[in-house]
């Protein structure tokens, strides 16, 4: 998925360009991000924090459920190690590492 198709993505830049816009989508993410097209299940609320030059926010997602080494070939297409996500340079070291 490209930039471009990413809507997330799209709601970050508009809040780039668009104070206001921002602002609502801070004061009341679910609705501001609703009316982008972006559909929010049901009992997920969303946070949103701003990063700032001197604050970054680490961001620790659920814990995986337990695979079994078949299951994790299939998803990591048979690969021994993460993929690195490719965001920035604050991913983990070794994400940095492997991407260079």
């Amino acid at each position: 998925m490209t930039t471009a198709e990413n809507p997330m993505q799209k709601i970050i830049t508009r809040c780039w360009e668009d104070e206001a816009f921002k602002k609502r989508l801070m004061a009341d993410p679910a609705k501001t991000i609703d009316a982008e097209g972006v559909r929010i299940p049901a009992g997920v609320s969303i946070r949103v924090v701003e990063d700032t030059d001197q604050v970054r926010t680490l961001i620790i997602p659920p814990a995986p459920s337990h695979l079994d080494d078949d299951q994790l070939k299939r998803i990591t297409g048979g690969r021994d190690m993460p993929i690195p996500c490719g965001h920035s340079d604050f991913c983990p070291p070794h994400f940095n590492d492997i991407r260079r």
